[in-house]
């Protein structure tokens, strides 16, 4: 592993190569983002089994593959259940970071306030959709920032993978455990990352996110900052206000830096309203110009 710079370094850096970034040919489109969360809400719920899930899963790798991503489809086979990670990885070397999701949406709408509306499986467009939408136009713009010594943008950053965990979102129901996709994924990893970013429910029209407090701080830090300097600081406001068990956490507990970038207060989670009319275009660029901004300017030094 490697020691991550200082605060103050870290803001010369970002402030020498943030013009650059703006100026990519490539930037986040809001729109296609937002058009990769509908296309997913229009197949259904995507829990594992149904023909929305393989839909979902089907246009991922259709996506991954029109950018020249490489792909790997990891299968757990429980007792009980198939678990289906999906990988793309571009570039070659070290440092390595991870930007992960979930895709699966939950069973139940187990917090809906309807009584008869609990037996219905999640629509999921903020928990789960909005997720995959932003790693998925990530997709797009990563690898046209190569640069020719094969680092990505002002980083030196040489490899990335997007990860689309199964089977996130469906703890306290019989038979089901949360984070069972990045668990799988972690107990069989070989090659070590240096920070991993996980997104989820960052698609919410009244966007608020705070730091998440099981989150590595020095990066949590790092991409607060970065976002306020995106001029996007009444969203991302950086205070720690909730301690989250998600995709992150197996990363952490295998002693690798790790965040979670959640927005916690969503009112429609876990109930039939999270739909594609609560989602905001405006709200996955935030997340996507944060993130794509941290990443392409990202710097290591080594121990």
């Amino acid at each position: 592993m490697t020691k991550i710079i200082t605060t103050a370094l870290l803001f010369f850096l970002f402030s020498c190569t943030n013009q650059t970034t703006k100026n990519l040919s490539q930037q986040f489109d809001e729109i296609n983002a937002f058009h990769h969360a509908k296309i997913q809400v229009s197949y259904g719920p995507r829990i594992i089994g149904s023909d929305g899930h393989k839909k979902t899963r089907e246009y991922i790798i259709q996506q991954l593959e029109k950018s020249g991503w490489k792909i790997e489809s990891e299968i757990y086979k429980t007792e009980e259940h198939v678990i289906q990670n999906i990988v793309g990885k571009y570039g070659s070397g070290e440092p390595l970071v991870i930007l992960g999701t979930h895709y699966d949406t939950r069973l139940l709408s187990d917090r809906d306030p309807i009584i008869e509306n609990i037996s219905t499986p999640v629509p999921g467009a903020n928990d789960g959709a909005s997720g995959v939408a932003v790693l998925l136009e990530l997709a797009r713009i990563l690898p046209e920032t190569v640069s020719d010594n094969g680092v990505f943008g002002n980083s030196d950053i040489k490899q990335v993978w997007l990860v689309f965990f199964d089977a996130e979102d469906n703890g306290n129901i019989p038979g089901w455990d949360w984070v069972l996709g990045s668990k799988y994924f972690v107990e069989n990893l070989n090659n070590i990352p240096e920070a991993v970013i996980v997104l989820d429910m960052i698609g919410d029209a009244n966007l608020k996110i705070y730091q998440e407090k099981n989150s590595d701080p020095i990066i949590n830090q790092e991409i607060w900052e970065t976002a306020d300097k995106l001029g996007y600081g009444e969203v991302f406001i950086p205070l720690d206000k909730y301690r989250i068990l998600d995709d992150h956490i197996p990363f952490l507990e295998a002693g690798i830096q790790a965040v979670d970038i959640i927005d916690f207060e969503y009112p429609y989670w876990h109930t039939t309203e999270d739909t594609i009319d609560k989602i905001s275009p405006e709200s996955l660029k935030i997340v996507g110009d944060t993130v794509l901004t941290w990443f392409l300017n990202k710097q290591y030094i080594k121990k």
